[in-house]
């Protein structure tokens, strides 16, 4: 397995407990984007779901994206191994934040178009401050800390 292919590994446990939540201005979508590697992650259905249109729409753009040589298949694509309530395994492919950007830039919806300028403002402020804080997830701590948080007491030595 080369190094990119395994950077772009994707486990339950990263799917599991790093995300963000895009939720668009009017909060008509909300979908969870995974985080792995420092990279977004979606499958075709959360794409579609986040462009407002169909998983046929998206297969063709992506198709189309490799295609023209814009993106290599192999560095935007990563297989998560699922196993389902039928006891079945399953191979979902997950499309990281490249491919969602360039599916983003040829799909004509209201949805696409916010979807650009969420990312572009989230991306601008990491440019300029190096990071970008959940402002939302933030202000509702206490929805994820249900005891105040203390510091122990550092206990005085004798020099």
């Amino acid at each position: 397995m080369q190094n990119n292919e395994k950077k772009n590994q994707l486990s339950i446990h990263d799917e599991l407990t790093e995300f963000l939540l895009y939720t668009s201005p009017d909060g008509e979508v909300k979908v969870e984007v995974f985080l792995h590697n420092e990279n977004i992650w979606l499958t075709q259905k959360r794409i579609s779901e986040l462009f407002g249109v169909g998983i046929p729409a998206i297969s063709k753009h992506l198709s189309n994206i490799f295609e023209s040589c814009e993106l290599v298949e192999d560095s935007v694509i990563s297989i998560l191994e699922t196993t389902a309530a039928d006891g079945k395994t399953y191979k979902t492919r997950y499309y990281n934040l490249d491919a969602i950007i360039s599916v983003g830039y040829r799909v004509n919806s209201s949805k696409a178009t916010r979807f650009r300028i969420w990312a572009t403002k989230l991306l601008k402020e990491y440019m300029i401050k190096g990071f970008v804080l959940d402002d939302k997830r933030l202000k509702n701590v206490n929805r994820f800390f249900t005891e105040p948080f203390r510091f122990p007491m550092q206990q005085d030595k004798p020099y």
